[in-house]
């Protein structure tokens, strides 16, 4: 089984991650071995001191029948003393199987989590968010679920039948016997009608996912359905995602329930021959009452986990499918990986070369034996229709995704032999849309120098023209954004957004559409801080509102990923080409697409 390669974190397992779902459960736990060892070790001791009492049931009965009071004075101490050992264990087993589970399930969900974390952007660009929390959620819970079950479920079973197979052994071999052979086939025959339960529970959980996925979707863009007033179809859509969860829940413990008669069935067969066999035994005098009570106490005791066996795999099953289905949606290959001997990116002045670059996307190629050279320093405008390559530049730059022929350097160096990390603490980025985390406006605004003092973090907002309106807040720079930034117009989360890259200071700066949720008033007070931002940093800035570029040292217009002209505005203008015709065409500064 293929395993999925992690790099050292604080609180994560180090190493390869198993795919297959007990050997992930075995490589989050053995970490936690010492605590696990003290659980089981304890449930061992509970177990074996419960399954006593049968024994001391009967002893007590046979001192009865005896007449020896003494005796069974004595018995009954014994019997308190063990059910007291008992508790105590059990409550050992809690303590010490708390501390084995929960410690599992907080490294499974990190070592997931960042796992995830370094997929590329196409990846998560295809899936739901909510999905994929559902998913690390299912890896991490249900690995939770699965100790928890071995630890107070399945281990106490077996041992149950071990110590019932060994006083039916000293009482007759031929009832231990008849017993082992009896717990086998009813093993035997739940395992096979198990096996047709299994798409039965991936089914339920890949619903569950779709369901609870479209759910956080409807949640995070509620603003959206609102204003188009599509609530009501967006419950029809969740109802109908709800109604397909319930019918495969549904069909899974209708087929569980199928089981269970069927285990009642054979267990009441099996309960009725080893009574028979009992009670012929104490007729011909061969077992005294005592132990004849002691035999019926211990087919009592194992009864239920006898008649639950299946129930007991089905839920097995249950939480290894929603393991499984975690697992293998978010333990495949990373697309992008560091090569095996990445080095940090040794930045001089910033300069960036793309050589003979070809890259095709969709089976539609992008960019074909594309090549420029932006000197280090120099403000480089971005110009084209819709798809013409200006994203995909930005995206490849980034690598956030790879090349297929040619090279893109950065001073000399290739990106594809450097560490994506390096790579990225090199570029700030300001982004059409500005991402903005449910956090304060500190923490947004530091979140590329974490360490920032509060004195640069003002600082670099009121350079943003961000510090008037973040005052005015209640909170101030302690106000809470909302998710996504829910709570700030576009021209405030754009600020935030600019103030964040003014303060990481990198070397490169790409300037994505950085000013088009700006009104005329707020874009010239703010060009200003963008002038400040850009100097002495290579950039490149793309954006529909032409206007924003004329002061770029050089624009390259782009068409079809290829550059069509390349020069400064006043050389493109005076030309009469395509940038020219764009210049004319504008609309209120902005770029008709």
């Amino acid at each position: 089984m293929k395993s999925a390669n992690i790099s050292h974190n604080r609180g994560t397992y180090h190493g390869d991650i198993p795919r297959q779902p007990m050997r992930f459960v075995w490589h989050m736990a053995k970490q936690y071995g010492r605590y696990g060892a003290l659980a089981f070790g304890a449930v061992t001791c509970a177990t074996v001191a419960g399954a006593s009492a049968p024994y001391l049931y009967g002893k007590i009965v046979d001192a009865a029948v005896m007449g020896s009071a003494t005796r069974v004075f004595d018995f009954v101490g014994a019997f308190l003393a063990i059910t007291a050992l008992s508790f105590i264990m059990w409550r050992l087993s809690g303590y010490f199987g708390m501390k084995f589970t929960l410690n599992v399930e907080r490294t499974a969900y990190l070592t997931l989590f960042q796992y995830l974390s370094h997929h590329s952007q196409t990846y998560f660009n295809e899936k739901f968010a909510g999905s994929l929390a559902n998913k690390v959620s299912n890896g991490a819970d249900g690995s939770e679920r699965m100790l928890e079950a071995l630890l107070w479920n399945y281990y106490g079973i077996v041992l149950n039948i071990i110590i019932t197979c060994g006083y039916l052994a000293v009482v007759d071999a031929r009832l231990s016997i008849f017993f082992l052979v009896a717990v086998i086939a009813l093993f035997g025959i739940n395992y096979a009608l198990v096996q047709r339960l299994i798409p039965l529970v991936v089914a339920y959980s890949d619903a569950s996912s779709r369901f609870r996925g479209f759910a956080v979707d409807v949640l995070t863009n509620i603003s959206a359905v609102k204003s188009y007033v599509r609530m009501s179809h967006e419950h029809t859509v969740l109802k109908r995602k709800a109604d397909e969860r319930f019918d495969a829940n549904v069909a899974e413990w209708r087929y569980g329930e199928y089981v269970l008669v069927l285990n009642n069935i054979i267990v009441l067969i099996v309960q009725g021959i080893l009574f028979g066999g009992s009670a012929y035994l104490w007729s011909m005098g061969h077992i005294s009452a005592g132990v004849f009570v002691m035999l019926l106490t211990v087919f009592y005791r194992v009864q239920g986990d006898l008649v639950f066996m299946g129930n007991n795999i089905r839920s097995f099953i249950r939480v290894y499918g929603t393991i499984d289905e975690g697992l293998s949606e978010i333990l495949i290959d990373h697309a992008l990986v560091d090569a095996p001997n990445a080095r940090p990116l040794r930045m001089g002045r910033g300069e960036i070369a793309w050589k003979d670059v070809t890259f095709t996307y969709g089976g539609q190629p992008v960019f074909q034996d594309f090549n420029v050279v932006i000197p280090a320093g120099q403000r480089l405008g971005l110009v084209g229709q819709s798809g013409a390559g200006k994203t995909t530049f930005v995206s490849l730059l980034l690598r956030q995704v790879d090349i297929q022929k040619g090279g893109i350097t950065i001073d000399g160096q290739d990106i594809s032999g450097a560490t994506q990390e390096s790579l990225r603490n090199n570029i700030a980025i300001v982004p059409q849309e500005p991402i903005l985390f449910h956090r304060s406006i500190r923490e947004n605004i530091a979140y590329g120098k974490p360490d920032a003092t509060d004195e640069e973090i003002i600082e670099v907002a009121k350079r943003a023209e961000a510090h008037t309106f973040i005052m005015q807040l209640t909170q101030g720079y302690d106000t809470l954004v909302g998710e996504r930034g829910i709570k700030l117009s576009g021209g405030q989360k754009q600020r935030i957004a600019i103030a964040r890259a003014m303060l990481k200071n990198a070397p490169i700066l790409i300037l994505d559409e950085a000013t088009s949720a700006l009104d005329s008033e707020s874009e010239v007070a703010i060009q200003k801080a963008l002038h400040e931002l850009m100097e002495g940093k290579t950039v490149i800035a793309i954006a529909h509102r032409l206007s924003t570029l004329r002061e770029m040292h050089r624009i390259v217009v782009l068409e079809q990923g290829n550059i069509v002209e390349d020069g400064t505005h006043d050389t493109l203008v005076r030309h009469k080409g395509t940038y020219a015709r764009l210049w004319k065409h504008q609309a209120g500064g902005f770029l008709i697409e």
